[in-house]
C-alpha cells in the first residue's frame, strides 16, 4: 500500500507543478489533491522536495532499466532525455526552483551510474587502477551531465535523438581508448 501512496502524492505534485512554481505549491495541496492527510505526506516524506526526488529517482530507476552497457547505453541516455521531455514544465520548474542543485545532483548520479557501467565492462581485461578508471568515470561523467543541463537551459529544443547521436559519435570507442591509455600494461 505504501508505495501506491507515495506514487499517488507524487502524481499529485506533478500535476500541481505543470500548473504553478514549486516554490508557490503547499503540503496542503498536494494532500488535499490526492485526497489524503497532512500526517499521510510526512509519514513518507520529509518535505515537497524529498518527495519530488523520490518521484525523479523512481521513475529514472525504472527508465534507466538494464540499458547500462556498451552496446545499450545511448538507448538508456536517449530513454532519460526522452523522459525529461515528457515531463518538460515539471523538469523546467524544478530546475528554476530554488532547489535547482538537487535536480542536478540526481542527473549526476543517474550518469554516473550510467557511465560506472560502461567502463566496468570495457575495462574488464584492462589493468588500470581503481583512481585512473574513476577518473575516467568522472569525465564521462561531468561531460553528459553537462550536455544535458545544458539542453535542459535550453528549453530541450533540440530533439533527444539528435542530441544522442551527436554524443555517440563524439564519445564512441573513445572511453575504450581513455582506458587504455590509463592502463598500467602499454601495448607494445
Amino acid at each position: 500500500m505504501s508505495e501506491i501512496t507515495k506514487k499517488a502524492l507524487a502524481s499529485s505534485l506533478k500535476k500541481l507543478m505543470k500548473e504553478k512554481p514549486l516554490s508557490k505549491i503547499t503540503v496542503k495541496d498536494i494532500v488535499s489533491d490526492c485526497g489524503v492527510n497532512r500526517r499521510t505526506l510526512y509519514y513518507y516524506f520529509h518535505d515537497i522536495y524529498e518527495l519530488l526526488e523520490w518521484s525523479f529517482k523512481s521513475e529514472v530507476k525504472e527508465i534507466l532499466g538494464e540499458n547500462r552497457t556498451y552496446e545499450t547505453w545511448q538507448k538508456g541516455f536517449l530513454d532519460l532525455l526522452y523522459y525529461l521531455k515528457d515531463n518538460k514544465k515539471i523538469v523546467l520548474n524544478a530546475f528554476n526552483s530554488i532547489d535547482r542543485n538537487r535536480l542536478e545532483d540526481h542527473l549526476y548520479d543517474y550518469v554516473y551510474k550510467l557511465i560506472l557501467d560502461v567502463v566496468n565492462e570495457l575495462s574488464e581485461n584492462i589493468d588500470i587502477s581503481l583512481e585512473d578508471k574513476n577518473y575516467v568515470i568522472k569525465f564521462y561523467e561531468i561531460a553528459l551531465t553537462g550536455m544535458i543541463i545544458n539542453w535542459i537551459k535550453n528549453k530541450m529544443a533540440e530533439d533527444p535523438k539528435k542530441l544522442t547521436n551527436k554524443l555517440s559519435k563524439i564519445i564512441e570507442g573513445d572511453i575504450h581508448r581513455a582506458l587504455l591509455k590509463f592502463s598500467n600494461k602499454k601495448p607494445q
